[in-house]
């Protein structure tokens, strides 16, 4: 049976609060995401995508409603709580990859890790050759940053978002920035790594062809859930 990794309850996100200029961003978002779920978040400019990402994502707190992660209520937790939580339960890969340039493919992979841990370790290094297997680039391990392709480079940072084997990968337009050949690779590289840990992965795009390939379409406007499809 699955397991709920993410569940939104009536997300509620407001800015300015208390003046004249008070805006609510977000109505009210339900939202479940299961172990093995493959889901892609769509919505045009301005619908709130990136405000509800960085919910989801425990880099904001939401004005009201209830965020919990693998059955954890995160409104209780404090500050340093939800730090802890989001370095082990969620990853992240984003359109623009973050690398370390001046540090090899294999040092960017370990990076939560050490960082998380304060000192690298051979069990470390060990988990981090063991991805960059997995991603197909054991061969670049020590090679430095900026001297992969973009494909590469994408490659290196979804392997980093594993590092921790957080059961929640947020992908924000992973493959914007990638020819279409790439954009394939790294898609269908996500999607095995998906089948492979029994995580939840929710993929933000503009791409309706990209969306098309999850499992499921999450559509938000105006900063409501207007359409949920799974095929």
């Amino acid at each position: 049976m699955a397991e709920t990794i993410l569940q939104l309850t009536d997300i509620r996100k407001s800015y300015a609060i208390g003046t004249p200029a008070e805006t609510e961003v977000l109505h009210g978002v339900d939202l479940q995401l299961d172990s093995g779920d493959f889901v892609a978040l769509m919505g045009p400019s301005g619908s709130g995508k990136s405000t509800l990402l960085n919910i989801i994502g425990l880099l904001d707190r939401p004005t009201s409603g209830k965020l919990y992660v693998q059955g954890r209520d995160t409104s209780s937790m404090d500050d340093g709580e939800i730090t802890r939580l989001r370095g082990h339960s969620i990853g992240f890969v984003f359109q623009y990859h973050h690398l370390i340039t001046a540090f090899t493919a294999l040092e960017n992979v370990m990076m939560p890790m050490l960082l998380d841990r304060g000192r690298a370790s051979a069990a470390m290094q060990a988990r981090a050759l063991e991805l960059l297997r997995k991603v197909g680039l054991e061969p670049w391990a020590n090679n430095k940053a900026d001297r992969l392709s973009g494909g590469q480079q994408q490659r290196v940072a979804v392997a980093r978002a594993l590092a921790q084997q957080p059961p929640l990968i947020l992908a924000d337009e992973p493959t914007g920035n990638l020819d279409s050949k790439s954009a394939d690779s790294v898609f269908e590289l996500m999607r095995d790594v998906c089948r492979e840990s029994g995580g939840a992965f929710l993929l933000v795009t503009h791409s309706l062809a990209l969306a098309q390939r999850c499992d499921r379409i999450i559509e938000l406007v105006d900063g409501r859930v207007v359409q949920e499809g799974r095929d």
